[in-house]
């Protein structure tokens, strides 16, 4: 999990498999992907040694970064101790309660007085390992956020971007474009890492643009339906769906929507999907 080396901090050996960014520039780089941050809430996730922190502190209105490590999130606290823009949570973003940290307060409004949320941009190096469960969290608590900027392994990077029709394409690349539009802006080699990775290393941005309402989908449901199109990449699509559906209601919704049961998951659209689900749908509540 690549992680940003900063002076401030002490260069205790990484206990959780850390990887910690030793280049200054890439740190720049990945702040100035937010964009202008002076009027916006900043969460990040995995501040480690605190470099892309220190740069955070400096633009945005309000920082909460969230680190696991414990000596880490100790030494980020003495650092910013008295910085009143500057939060530092010691846990995991997978267990947080985000509504509390973005949601209303109890108290603040009047009843029947409602407040925008404030606008949140997410930035992190997360743990690779974790980085479908870290999205699909992000994705959950959308509401909140307005983007995300965020490192991962190359390859999980090109799953992300990848359009129907290719081979990287398949359940991630849908569940994220489903969310959002999702950008690969530049990667970085082992060697910009302290220790260096096995591995290179991507950052994505993804700006929230949640396709659930204009797809007529029903959000739950919908997502379950795209795993169960992926469950097997290399099989066809009926032959991923019949497990989960009669093959009556299958063959019609398949007719309906005018898609051949010889395709794959990973040659359709969002859109070609969704039609599928929603004659699915339909057919059930028909018979």
């Amino acid at each position: 999990m690549p992680k940003v080396a900063a002076k401030h901090v002490v260069k205790s050996k990484p206990k959780l498999g850390q990887h910690f960014l030793s280049d200054e520039s890439a740190a720049i780089q990945i702040v100035d992907a937010l964009g202008d941050i002076s009027q916006c809430t900043v969460l990040e996730i995995g501040p480690g040694r605190g470099a892309l922190t220190g740069l955070l502190a400096r633009r945005a209105r309000r920082l909460i970064a969230v680190e696991t490590d414990r000596v880490l999130a100790a030494q980020l606290r003495m650092i910013y101790g008295l910085s009143n823009n500057v939060e530092i949570i010691e846990g995991d973003v997978l267990a947080i309660d985000l509504n509390a940290l973005f949601g209303p307060k109890p108290g603040t409004t009047r009843p029947g007085l409602s407040l925008p949320n404030e606008i949140v941009r997410v930035v992190g190096n997360i743990p690779y390992f974790l980085t479908s469960d870290i999205l699909l969290r992000l994705f959950e608590f959308r509401k909140y956020f307005e983007s995300l900027v965020l490192m991962v392994q190359r390859e999980v990077a090109d799953r992300l971007v990848a359009q129907p029709g290719k081979s990287d394409y398949g359940l991630l690349s849908a569940t994220a474009q489903l969310y959002g539009r999702v950008e690969k802006l530049f990667t970085l080699p082992p060697d910009a890492f302290s220790p260096p990775p096995k591995v290179h290393s991507s950052v994505i941005r993804i700006t929230l643009d949640s396709q659930i309402e204009k797809l007529q989908v029903d959000e739950g449901r919908f997502i379950q339906f795209l795993k169960h199109s992926f469950s097997q990449k290399r099989k066809t699509l009926w032959n991923n769906l019949k497990s989960a559906y009669p093959t009556a209601t299958l063959k019609r919704a398949l007719e309906k929507a005018n898609v051949k049961p010889t395709l794959r998951a990973e040659a359709l659209s969002l859109e070609t999907s969704a039609k599928i689900f929603r004659a699915l749908t339909n057919v059930s509540v028909n018979n």
